[in-house]
């Protein structure tokens, strides 16, 4: 990725510019000290004087009156805020005309910002004072007051908070009285600009000591740059949050998030000052110390997919690679690319105007149809289908260009949305909700409707990561989520009526991602590169999970890595400093997993028995339990030394009855409730009350017992043979208030089970299905 510079050869202003800001994504406003504010029109390659300021104004600051307010849609911005060194702010309409002028501050007012609502407007200015102003310009409040000047300022993501500098300090101080300040030293010189970022919530600062730096929302470093010759000026995040630009005299920089460089140019410029990034986040502006305006456009950006690899080239140009046969492919768009997207043999293209969606089989013949809003912030591709998220809604098309959804719901801000908040998979959208980030909305893919009963997943602690398994019955769906504790927990899509568990599989994970073919997982967890071969194991066997991982040590991706993609046996991770480095895993699990989904077990056990590995076992133990297989996962158990199971699966098989069999095989996964249920359901009351003697689940014993008024004695008697057992007294009062009276007789007792027992047999034996489980006897 690098930028591609363009510079007039003459400058349009006399002096120094000193702030820049886009209309739409072709149209710019530029301020600058010869008071003059100028329109350039980028397809006409024209500028026009808009209005010559008055002489005892010296512009330094201005912003656009934010676009989307609600439901009133704004095709471009209509008026903005202009900061001036006369202590005034200025509210001045698109076409030049100055509706009010408000003194605000002693000496210069230095920034001025509108928060994402355009609800209120925050100044800063040489006198220390961080004041918020509603949208007419009416005092609401002096936020805070130091002794030094305020260079910069910035919103936080949800405008509930404000960030600001003070000297070599950092302060984010919340909008609400007596709420906890956040204070940090951020940099060895004086801070000169600050930005802060609504979808990834991070924070950037430039300052006199040369450096730039990235923190987290909670004042944490992220990164630090090496020190450059000159102060930096000027940084500004990208809309979407995946890279920054840096300004600094002679010098423009284009970064990765995670603050790596991807290209450095030296233009003419004198100090860059301020920068600006255009609305769809392919061009930026910089106001230039020697009255140039410069322009950058971001190109050459890759995407790489198996043998496949896209670079766009020029603004309306793509290059399709296949490296397999060097074959080379041109591809041409009538407008300027956005964004775009290679997974699942499928090319994606947003342009301003439309989306292309190309076939890796065939380049020549996209599917083109028209965009609804313009400007696509995030495009994710499933198997079947794919989805657009631009500044309004969420769209979902299938390959063939079909508008299929547009799930929705309440207090939805597609501005703030990612690749970490949004996951899709053949049948479910999963959006991570903003306003609390608990909370994981789950849609049908066909419909847009909530899944299920309506309810929304929702977890103890802030979801940070979310990811949904891509192959697999819409029944089994599971997602896998990273929250603020950095645990990796999964848990069932599907929600009806019971509250699915959510089971902890892992800790200290910073970066996950699931197989394309497989349901297989791999994160990064602490200095370990993890990968779950069978996630599903938390829910038949926990006590083999351990065994079905394959771990090895991750420190060579050196600090931060993130994992990119995960396609086939190949995992590819981004290191911090930018670098890509792959990784290949055994192929051998993918081809269980295929063997396993379509009930192959004999051939799965061939393949086990051929590769000779503990991890491979262990899967297949669990395939085989999670799929009512007990003869594979026998064999299986036997492979990887667990007796005590092996044995418990014979006595399974030694059941008289299917609903028997299955219960026990439900036990053996530990869901008790559900083995009970299937127990009563099938009328097997006193099966359902010794499998509670046996766990020693007392009260419900006997509460089966009373409640089917049959078998209290022997809930009694084997309660008493326990006590005698570890020679202790009845203290329970339900137990004591039913032994009153009772004798208890063994032999009657005994009698009674054997009754049982033959009951159920025969009760089997003419219903002849015990063959349909899949389980031999």
């Amino acid at each position: 990725m690098r930028l591609k510079i363009t510079l007039l050869k003459e400058p349009k202003h006399q002096e120094l510019v000193s702030c820049v800001g886009w209309t739409t994504a072709e149209e710019l406003y530029s301020c600058s000290d010869d008071h003059q504010i100028v329109k350039w029109n980028l397809l006409t390659s024209e500028t026009t004087q808009i209005v010559k300021l008055p002489d005892d104004i010296y512009p330094i600051d201005f912003h656009w009156f934010p676009k989307s307010l609600g439901v009133k849609k704004q095709t471009q911005a209509e008026s903005f805020v202009l900061t001036s060194s006369d202590g005034k702010f200025h509210l001045i309409s698109k076409l030049g005309r100055v509706e009010k002028s408000i003194e605000a501050h002693c000496g210069a007012v230095l920034a001025g910002r509108w928060n994402y609502e355009g609800t209120a407007l925050v100044t800063v200015g040489e006198d220390g004072q961080i004041k918020i102003w509603s949208k007419t310009g009416m005092l609401r409040s002096t936020l805070a007051q130091q002794g030094t000047p305020v260079y910069s300022v910035a919103w936080g993501p949800d405008s509930e908070k404000v960030l600001y500098t003070a000297g070599k300090q950092l302060i984010i101080k919340p909008l609400q009285p007596n709420a906890k300040v956040l204070q940090w030293k951020a940099h060895d010189g004086i801070i000169l600009k600050v930005d802060w970022n609504s979808v990834n919530d991070l924070i950037l600062s430039a300052g006199e000591d040369c450096k730039y730096k990235v923190w987290d929302s909670y004042g944490r470093p992220l990164y630090n740059s090496q020190p450059h010759e000159h102060p930096i000026t000027s940084v500004a995040w990208a809309p979407d949050g995946e890279l920054f630009a840096v300004g600094s005299f002679h010098t423009l920089r284009l970064c990765d998030k995670t603050g790596w460089s991807y290209a450095l140019e030296k233009p003419n410029t004198g100090s860059i000052f301020n920068i600006a990034w255009s609305i769809d986040g392919t061009q930026i502006a910089g106001a230039c110390g020697n009255g140039h305006v410069v322009f950058a456009h971001v190109v050459e950006q890759h995407w790489e997919w198996k043998n496949f690899q896209v670079t766009l080239t020029k603004r309306r140009a793509m290059q399709v690679r296949n490296v397999l046969n060097d074959a080379v492919d041109l591809l041409e768009f009538r407008d300027r690319v956005i964004k775009a997207s290679l997974n699942y043999a499928h090319l994606v293209v947003s342009t301003s105007l439309q989306c292309y969606v190309f076939s890796t089989k065939n380049w020549n013949t996209p599917i083109i149809f028209d965009l609804k809003e313009g400007t696509v912030s995030l495009i994710l591709q499933a198997e079947r289908h794919f989805l657009l998220v631009d500044g309004s809604s969420i769209y979902l098309y299938s390959y063939e260009g079909r508008f299929i959804s547009s799930p929705k719901f309440p207090g939805m801000r597609t501005d703030i949305l990612n690749a970490q908040t949004v996951s899709l998979s053949n049948d479910t959208i999963a959006i991570r909700d903003k306003a609390d980030e608990k909370i994981i909305f789950l849609f049908e893919a066909s419909t847009g409707k909530p899944l299920g009963d309506g309810k929304f997943l929702s977890h103890k602690n802030e979801i940070l990561e979310i990811a949904l398994d891509q192959k697999g019955l819409t029944n089994d769906r599971k997602i896998a989520f990273i929250d603020k504790n950095r645990d990796l927990c999964i848990t069932s899509v599907k929600r009806f009526g019971k509250e699915e568990q959510i089971i902890k599989l892992g800790t200290m994970v910073h970066t996950l991602a699931w197989n394309d073919t497989c349901n297989i997982l791999c994160g990064l967890q602490d200095t370990r590169f993890i990968v779950w071969y069978y996630p599903n194991t938390v829910y038949v066997d926990r006590d083999i999970l351990p065994k079905t991982l394959y771990e090895r040590d991750a420190s060579e991706f050196s600090k931060n890595p993130h994992i990119v993609s995960f396609v086939g046996n190949q995992v590819t991770i981004r290191r911090a400093d930018g670098s890509l480095v792959h990784i290949s895993i055994s192929p051998y699990p993918a081809i269980l997993h295929e063997y396993v989904s379509s009930s192959k077990w004999e051939d799965a056990v061939r393949l086990c028995r051929f590769v000779k590995e503990q991890t491979m076992w262990a899967c297949l133990a669990a395939m085989a339990v999670a799929n009512r297989d007990m003869t594979t996962a026998e064999i299986a158990y036997a492979a990887i030394g667990e007796i005590d199971k092996v044995q418990y699966i014979n006595s399974i098989k030694s059941l008289p009855s299917k609903e028997s069999k299955m219960a026990h095989i439900l036990l053996f996964s530990g869901n008790i409730q559900e083995a009970e249920i299937v127990l009563l359901q099938a009328g097997l009351v006193y099966q359902a009350i010794q499998i509670n003697i046996n766990l020693y689940n007392w009260e419900r014993a006997l509460e089966l017992a009373v409640k089917y008024k049959t078998h209290v004695d022997t809930v009694l008697a084997y309660r008493q043979k326990f006590l005698e057992t570890f020679g202790k007294q009845e203290t329970n009062k339900r137990y004591l208030h039913y032994a009153e009276g009772l004798q208890i007789d063994w032999e009657k007792i005994k009698a009674k089970i054997e009754m049982e027992i033959t009951k159920e047999r025969e009760q089997s034996s003419s219903s002849q299905s015990s063959k349909s489980m899949g389980l031999k006897p």
